[in-house]
C-alpha cells in the first residue's frame, strides 16, 4: 500500500482516520492528567512524562559518556521529563552494538558517578526536582558490533534477521554462555547503582539476545522451548540485579510484547496465525515479573527497529513501505500494552513510540492515561527534535508543534550508520554535519557495490 503522509490538521482528524480504518486510539480533550505524579514501590515522580532509550552512539573509546552523551542528557533533564530511560548500556564487552556504545565498568565508574550527578543538578535547577534515572542494561546479541566490526551472537537462527545481517550455525550461543550472562546482569546492578541511577533494567526487547530467546521456541536446551525457558535468562537476570535492590534503587524491564514475525520466529504470535497478535504469553510473563519477581514498574513495546521498524516506530520516510497504515501501528501498541495493563493493573507501566503523532502525541498520551492503557509514557524521537516537551506540556498544555519529530527517519540512519546521533531537521548544527558524513559514506559504498 501507498503509505500516507502525516497530514492531519487537528485531532478529529485522526479520530475519523481511524474510525476509517476500524482502529482505536485514545484522545484526552487536555493535558491535566499527565502533570499527575506517579508512584511505583517506594518512589514517587513528579509527572507521567519520560525519555525513552535513545543510542547516541557517542561514547568515548572506553565506553565513558562524551560531551555529546552529557549534551543529550543534560537537555533531557532541564526539559522536564520526570524519567529519564538511559540508552542501552552494554554488561558485556562482545555484546556491545558498537566501539561507540556506552558500557559501564569498574574502570570508568568515576567518569558515570559525575556523570549522573550533573544530570540531576541540571534536572533540579532547571525545574525543582531530580528526573529519576534508568540505567539499561544490554546484550546485543545478533546486533554486537564490538571493534565496529559485526560478531552476531545469536539464539537461534533467524531467516527474516538474516535477510539484512548474516549469521550461521556457529554464531549460536551455548546455554553456558547465556548462564553466564545471569550474573553480569547483577554485576552490572551493582555498578549502576554505585553509578548514581535510581534503578536498572534488564533489557529484552527490538531484537537483542533476550528478547530473541522470548522467541526461541525450537531452540533445545534450558533456555528454548517453553516459555519457562525461553524467559530464564530475563527472569534469572532480574533476580541477580535484584541482591542490589533497595528502597532507593529499584530493578525494572523493558519488554518487548510483540515482534511483528509469525511463528516460529517471533514473540506474541501463535502457530498458524499469521502476524495476527496473541498476548497470551506476554500476559503471563508480565504477571510473573510482578507477582513473583516483585517488579513495581515496567515498559513496554514492540517490534525491532531494524527490521519491523513501522512496527515499533510507526514512519512516514523510511527504507521500505509497510503494508499497514502508521496509525495502525500506533494503535497495535497502545491497545496491546492496555491488555497486558489491564491484566497487571497493579503493575505501573509505561507505553512506547508516540513520535508518529506530533504535536497531538501529547493528546494521545493523556488519552492513554486516562483510558487505563499505560500509567506513563516514554518519548524517543521527539526527545531527539524536542527536549523540552515535557515542560511545554506541564507549563503551557501543549506540545510546542514547531518542534515535533517529523519522523523522518534520519536519526535511525545515524545510528545504522555508527555516527553520532541525534534530530539532523531541529538540531541542525550538531547533526547535520554527521549526517553529510554518513551520506557520502554511504554513496561510496554503494559505488562499490556496482563495480
Amino acid at each position: 500500500m501507498k503509505h500516507e503522509k502525516f497530514q492531519y490538521k487537528n485531532v478529529e482528524e485522526i479520530k475519523q482516520k481511524a474510525e476509517e480504518l476500524r482502529i482505536h486510539i485514545p484522545f484526552a480533550e487536555n493535558t491535566k492528567v499527565l502533570k499527575q505524579p506517579l508512584k511505583f514501590g517506594d518512589v514517587t515522580v513528579n509527572n507521567r512524562l519520560g525519555i525513552a532509550p535513545m543510542e547516541g552512539a557517542d561514547a568515548l573509546p572506553d565506553g565513558s559518556p562524551s560531551e555529546l552523551t552529557k549534551r543529550r542528557y543534560i537537555r533531557d533533564a532541564i526539559g522536564g521529563s520526570a524519567l529519564i530511560w538511559f540508552e542501552a548500556i552494554s554488561i558485556v564487552p562482545e555484546g556491545c552494538s558498537g566501539s561507540h556504545q556506552l558500557m559501564l565498568t569498574k574502570e570508568n565508574l568515576e567518569a558515570y558517578k559525575k556523570f549522573t550527578a550533573e544530570v540531576k543538578e541540571a534536572g533540579y535547577r532547571a525545574n525543582g526536582y531530580i528526573p529519576y534515572l534508568v540505567m539499561q542494561a544490554n546484550h546485543s546479541g545478533r546486533y554486537s558490533n564490538p571493534g565496529n566490526k559485526p560478531a552476531p551472537l545469536i539464539a537461534y537462527r533467524h531467516p527474516e534477521y538474516e535477510k539484512l545481517r548474516k549469521a550461521d550455525d556457529s554464531c549460536i550461543v551455548s546455554d553456558d554462555y547465556l548462564k553466564s550472562l545471569e550474573e553480569k546482569f547483577g554485576e552490572a546492578a551493582k555498578l549502576a547503582k554505585e553509578a548514581g541511577f535510581d534503578a536498572i533494567d534488564v533489557k529484552s526487547c527490538h531484537g537483542y539476545l533476550l528478547a530473541e530467546l522470548l522467541s526461541a521456541y525450537n531452540r533445545p536446551g534450558a533456555y528454548g522451548g517453553s516459555l519457562e525457558n525461553r524467559t530464564r535468562l530475563l527472569r534469572n537476570g532480574i533476580k541477580a540485579a535484584k541482591v542490589y535492590e533497595d528502597e532507593q534503587f529499584l530493578v525494572t524491564a523493558r519488554i518487548g510484547i510483540y515482534d511483528g514475525f509469525a511463528y516460529p520466529y517471533g514473540f506474541g504470535v501463535k502457530e498458524g496465525e499469521g502476524l495476527t497478535p496473541h498476548l497470551e504469553e506476554a500476559v503471563e510473563l508480565v504477571k510473573k515479573l510482578s507477582e513473583e519477581l516483585h517488579l513495581s514498574m515496567i515498559n513496554l513495546t514492540m517490534g525491532n527497529p531494524y527490521v519491523s521498524a513501522h512496527v515499533t516506530r510507526p514512519f512516514d520516510i523510511g527504507k521500505y513501505i509497510p503494508d499497514e497504515h502508521p496509525l495502525e501501528g500506533i494503535s497495535r501498541m497502545i491497545n496491546g500494552i492496555g491488555l497486558v495493563k489491564r491484566s497487571v493493573p497493579n503493575l505501573k507501566i509505561y507505553a512506547s513510540a508516540p513520535s508518529y503523532l506530533r504535536q497531538y502525541a501529547d493528546l494521545y498520551t493523556a488519552g492513554a492515561v486516562e483510558e487505563g492503557l499505560c500509567d506513563g509514557m516514554l518519548f524517543g524521537r521527539v526527545s531527539f527534535a524536542n527536549p523540552d516537551f515535557a515542560n511545554q506540556i506541564i507549563k503551557e498544555g501543549r506540545i510546542d508543534f514547531k518542534k515535533t519529530c517529523i519522523t523522518c527517519g534520519k536519526c535511525g540512519d545515524l545510528i545504522r550508520g555508527g555516527k553520532p546521533t541525534g534530530c539532523v531537521i531541529r538540531d541542525t548544527e550538531v547533526y547535520l554535519p554527521f549526517y553529510k558524513e554518513y551520506q557520502k559514506e554511504s554513496d561510496k559504498s554503494n559505488l562499490s557495490g556496482l563495480i
